[in-house]
C-alpha cells in the first residue's frame, strides 16, 4: 500500500487519479476539523471539497521531502480562513508576544476526545465553541487530531515555542469557560467542591 507521501508525489507528477485514495483516507478527518471550526455541516462539506480542489491546484508546491498531513492541513486552514473572511472574521496570525514570551506549558493532556463521548460531551462542545477561532484551532489540531507542535508550527507558520504558548493559553481559557458552564448547569456549588476534579 502506498503511503500518503507516495500518493501525493504521484498526484503532483500528473497521476491525479491517485487523489481518490487520499480522499478516502482523509475526507472524514478533515471534515471533522472543519466541523469543529465552523460548527456548520453544510459549510464543512463544502470546505472538504474545496480542500481537495486545492490539492490539485497547488500540487506543484508539494516537496519531495515534504509531509503530506502538514501540507494538507495548511491548505485546509487556508480554506477555513477564506470562509471566515467572508463572515467578517479571520484566524488570527501569531502575534509578536506569542513568539517572544515563554510561559510554563501545561504538559498534561486534556482528555478531550474521551470527554466528547461521556456525560460532559455537550458541555465540553459548548465550551470549545465559545473559544475564539484561533484558540479553538490549536486545541482541535493538538487534542483531537493528534498533531505535534512541530507540525502545527509549520501549518500556522510560526515557531514551536509560539505553538506551545497558544496551546497553554487555549487550555487555560477552555478550562475557565468549562468551569463557568459547569457552575451554571449545576447551580450553586456545594461547599468543598474540589476544582481538581474538573476533567480538564
Amino acid at each position: 500500500m502506498k503511503s500518503d507521501h507516495e500518493l501525493m508525489i504521484s498526484v503532483r507528477d500528473g497521476r491525479v487519479a491517485e487523489l481518490g485514495a487520499l480522499f478516502e483516507r482523509h475526507n472524514a478527518r478533515i471534515y471533522n476539523f472543519f466541523l469543529r471550526m465552523t460548527r456548520d455541516r453544510q459549510a464543512s462539506e463544502d470546505l472538504v471539497q474545496e480542500a481537495f480542489v486545492r490539492i490539485l491546484k497547488y500540487r506543484h508546491t508539494y516537496r519531495s521531502d515534504g509531509e503530506f498531513v502538514t501540507w494538507f492541513y495548511r491548505l485546509a486552514r487556508n480554506a477555513a480562513n477564506d470562509h471566515f473572511r467572508k463572515l467578517g472574521r479571520t484566524l488570527d496570525a501569531v502575534s509578536a508576544d506569542e513568539e517572544a514570551v515563554v510561559e510554563p506549558v501545561c504538559e498534561q493532556d486534556l482528555p478531550l476526545a474521551k470527554l466528547e463521548s461521556g456525560e460532559s460531551a455537550e458541555l465540553l462542545r459548548t465550551a470549545l465553541d465559545r473559544l475564539p477561532e484561533d484558540k479553538r484551532e490549536v486545541l482541535i489540531l493538538t487534542r483531537f487530531h493528534g498533531l505535534k507542535h512541530e507540525q502545527i508550527g509549520e501549518i500556522l507558520g510560526c515557531k514551536v515555542g509560539a505553538v506551545k504558548v497558544r496551546v497553554h493559553r487555549a487550555v487555560k481559557q477552555l478550562r475557565d469557560v468549562y468551569l463557568t458552564l459547569l457552575r451554571e448547569a449545576s447551580g450553586p456549588s456545594e461547599p468543598g467542591f474540589p476544582p481538581s476534579e474538573v476533567p480538564l
